[in-house]
């Protein structure tokens, strides 16, 4: 089996719009092409045996053992390697249960579609799948620890820790969004101007000072003791001969500790002679050049923590430790305590598995040990010098149990530290009593602490102290996401998100809008080039000065990564024609419309869909849709509209020279079509299309009508306005007409409105994209030999993979079969052919321009119009 193609899937898509995340397989099967897993005699056994964990996979069939009784009957092996890919993340602590498998068009080929948690382990599961199913149809041994382990490697090191997976996911509970900015877990929480922004526990509000203060142990150690806190007494010292010093001072036992360490690193504890303070100093100099030294306070060790100045749990943390049973080895007691099915590798589960590290075999060897010796029966052994979960201790809700002193105390530290999340180390002997009372103390103050220990305690209830955190982040009432609008369509998607972005901004908001020509932030280009795609919509949603989105969404991004956000306020569908079939395995209109169909599919159940009811394709879009849909028509009298209003709906018609809308047996005038500039005079019908869809957007969205016909009336097309959308330049004795039409339908639409243009001469530059079919270069040539008197043939600069003949043959040959006497000439560069043109205009002649560098054919024109008037002046 081979890879063709592998496309990876981040939010809603052509194949699921309920699972963003998932992985594109086209597998070429090869050998396997047909045959059966029943054609292999064992291998439903070798499977079992390697993957016991498929005998819960139910597929179609519905219930548990559905997959592999397919497998008993016989199934393609593209659909055992879905299973397997989605079986091998689940083995290594990934949540993936979404598959797919159905042929592709050609022979032999298969799509194998499936979930994944963390992209590089959705990845290396479709290769790692494809060599085990492999392996098993061979009956060749597989060693899968390797994969498994590489799997647990790469969700270690990728995906959220536990603390923040806590905060995520009680953030989209709530219907908060979130985009991931790094591998880091930096995440940020909310869109635009709403935005706020966490790291593992620490949030946009944590002040930079406190992290100071709590990173500093013996500022912090000060801070509490002058505010009556007890802490233990100790100091800090750099060398082995301060060390000393110390130690004489404060009497054993000793701790000691980096100054500015974290998460128990080069902690040791319960020292009790000068040889293993010296060990301790060496293993804490690792991680900072000042060690602390400070009295071993007896007692448990206890994690207090306090979110936006309130108390909201407490947790009693214990060592990895192990109970002898007068038989087993240490070893052997630590790989049974490891098979406790809450233990994973590291934050894969509740538990960490234990390890034997170097700070283990120091414990063992201090008290004459090896992982080899046998401990008596109900001798307890600790493992570890510190209680971290992350290192295998145990985790005890006791946030019932603190006393209110307790509870006063942590709250006082976090507000004199100054921390918005707070985790605060106490020893003492029981929590339930006041900390003065039991002559305990406070050991650490730590900013951005763990929250696993307290929403997966092992012991006791399981507390969600990730509420208070958004709460705190995104008080009641607060909003988190800005207004999207989002449009697709074949034709007229940059103009009508153009138009909606012009409203938008009319209305005072700060809008960013993408387009084929770039990133807009507030009118302002940033990014240049086709930004259509998902990381251009999430460019825009992470903008912190954006408090409105409008987002042209074109079908190669879709189809390459699927949508930058999960929902959106309004979708608009502006029409599906032929265009880019044969790409990306889209070869049929209504394929091309189940693309576009994403669109509408991903708006808020609360939203509208705003669909061409005049496009047959896109008309049936509404069909199943669960949120609201609202219609406009270039006919009043379409029935479908009629049938539309007649049960309350939305719609927004082009009626007796009117932009109307209509509301339930209401109509609203907005504007006379032929007082709107992009209308130019009414003749430019296919703009109606998109002023209708975008008036709708703008109702919708609770604008005025007033401020909704201001809009249509200043939206003045232009080279700076609209770009490539209808430029149109007035010569002396002829006009220039520049566009970016570059198919069928856009073609057709620009012949509608030269139609009844009273001209002497109609001539066209024209051009095929490489990426089209030659049925499509013909078409386009028979459309060119119907609109021009004249046609000049150019080619874009990249070919897209053609040849230059592949293209323009076939392109001719359509203009010729139309119009076998019209004049025709070749002129591949595209500057080139524009001057040729120009420098030959006749008398009132009208040269169409279809452009692929929309601002070298502008500024070509401008100069060309520039020189035409300095000549009219002197003449």
């Amino acid at each position: 089996m081979k890879i063709i193609e592998m496309r990876i899937m981040r939010g809603p898509n052509y194949w699921s719009v309920t699972h963003p995340k998932i992985i594109v397989l086209k597998l070429a099967l090869e050998e396997l092409k047909n045959k059966l897993t029943s054609d292999f005699p064992q291998f439903y056994q070798r499977l079992e045996k390697l993957f016991p964990g498929l005998q819960a996979h139910r597929a179609s069939e519905g219930i548990e053992g559905g997959f592999m009784k397919q497998v008993q009957d016989g199934t393609t092996f593209a659909h055992v390697v879905e299973h397997i890919a989605l079986e091998l993340q689940t083995m290594a602590g990934m949540d993936c249960g979404f598959g797919r498998c159905y042929p592709a068009r050609e022979p032999g080929a298969m799509y194998v579609i499936f979930s994944y948690q963390e992209e590089r382990a959705g990845e290396y599961a479709a290769h790692a799948a494809i060599r085990i199913t492999e392996a098993l149809a061979k009956g060749e041994k597989y060693k899968l620890n390797d994969d498994i382990d590489r799997l647990h490697q790469i969700r270690e090191d990728e995906y959220f820790g536990p603390s923040t997976y806590s905060i995520v996911s009680e953030a989209v509970s709530r219907g908060i969004p979130y985009i991931r900015l790094n591998r880091h877990s930096l995440i940020q929480l909310g869109y635009g101007v709403h935005q706020k922004r966490i790291q593992a526990t620490m949030t946009c509000s944590t002040a930079c000072f406190a992290v100071e203060i709590a990173g500093d142990k013996n500022a912090t150690k000060d801070l509490l003791e002058e505010a009556g806190i007890p802490v233990p007494k100790g100091t800090t010292v750099y060398t082995q001969d301060e060390l000393k010093r110390a130690a004489e001072w404060l009497g054993y036992p000793l701790v000691t500790k980096p100054l500015d360490g974290n998460h128990g690193k080069g902690a040791s504890i319960n020292i009790s002679n000068w040889k293993d303070a010296q060990k301790g100093f060496v293993e804490a100099k690792k991680f900072s050049s000042a060690v602390m030294v400070e009295q071993f306070i007896e007692g448990f060790d206890f994690r207090l923590l306090v979110i936006n100045g309130k108390f909201v749990a407490a947790a009693k943390r214990t060592p990895a430790m192990v109970t002898g049973d007068g038989v087993s080895s240490i070893k052997q007691l630590i790989d049974r305590e490891n098979k406790d099915p809450r233990r994973g590798v590291g934050h894969e589960k509740v538990l960490t598995r234990i390890t034997i590290d170097k700070q283990t075999q120091n414990i063992l060897k201090s008290q004459g040990l090896t992982s080899q010796s046998v401990l008596a029966a109900g001798e307890v052994l600790f493992l570890k010098s510190t209680a971290n979960i992350s290192t295998g201790g145990t985790a005890t809700d006791v946030t019932d149990l603190v006393d209110p002193y307790n509870i006063l105390m942590a709250e006082r530290i976090a507000g004199l530290v100054g921390l918005d999340i707070c985790g605060i180390d106490v020893m003492t002997t029981d929590i339930a009593i006041p900390l003065n009372e039991t002559r305990g103390a406070v050991l650490e103050v730590n900013a951005a602490p763990g929250f696993r220990m307290h929403i997966s305690p092992t012991y006791g209830l399981p507390r969600n102290v990730a509420e208070p955190v958004v709460d705190m982040l995104f008080p009641h009432n607060k909003p988190s996401r800005i207004p999207i609008i989002a449009v697709t369509g074949t034709n007229g998607k940059t103009t009508t998100t153009r138009l909606i972005a012009h409203m938008v901004k009319n209305k005072g908001y700060q809008v960013g809008y993408t387009t084929t020509d770039g990133i807009y932030i507030q009118d302002k280009l940033l990014e240049k080039g086709d930004t259509t795609g998902a990381m251009s919509a999430e460019f825009v949603l992470r903008d912190p000065t954006v408090n409105f989105a409008v987002l042209e969404c074109a079908r190669g991004g879709l189809l390459r990564s699927g949508l930058g956000f999960q929902q959106c306020d309004i979708g608009i569908v502006t029409n599906v024609s032929a265009d880019h079939l044969g790409l990306r395995d889209i070869h049929t209109l209504e394929e091309l419309a189940q693309v576009k169909a994403v669109i509408p599919k991903s708006v808020s159940k609360d939203g509208y869909a705003v669909l061409n009811a005049d496009d047959d394709l896109v008309y049936a879009m509404a069909e199943g849709l669960q949120c609201k849909v609202a219609f406009f028509s270039m006919d009043e009298n379409n029935p479908r509209i009629l049938k539309h209003i007649a049960k309350g709906g939305l719609a927004a018609v082009f009626e007796n020279g009117y932009i109307s809308i209509f509301k339930n047996s209401y109509k609203i005038r907005i504007d006379r079509v032929a007082d709107v500039p992009l209308t130019f005079g009414g003749r430019a019908k296919f703009n109606i299309e998109n002023i209708l869809a975008a008036t709708l957007a703008g109702y919708i969205s609770h604008f005025e009508i007033e401020d909704i016909k201001s809009s249509l009336r200043t939206f003045v097309p232009s080279p700076a306005k609209t770009p490539g959308r209808m430029n149109l330049f007035k010569f002396p004795e002829f006009e220039v007409l520049i566009d970016y039409a570059h198919n069928v339908g856009g073609l057709k639409a620009i012949g509608a409105f030269m139609q009844d243009l009273e001209v002497s001469k109609k001539v066209g530059i024209v051009a095929g994209v490489g990426d089209r079919r030659t049925e499509d270069f013909y078409e386009l040539g028979q459309v060119a030999g119907e609109i021009f008197d004249e046609i000049i043939v150019r080619l874009d600069t990249d070919l897209r993979g053609k040849t230059a003949e592949e293209i323009t043959l076939p392109l001719m040959h359509g203009i010729e079969d139309v119009a076998p006497h019209k004049h025709v000439k070749l002129i591949p560069e595209e500057m080139r052919a524009i001057a040729h043109a120009l420098e030959n205009a006749e008398q009132d002649s009208f040269i169409a321009i279809f452009t692929e560098d929309i601002a070298e054919a502008v500024k070509m024109v401008e100069n060309f119009k520039l020189l035409q008037d300095r000549k009219v002046l002197v003449d």
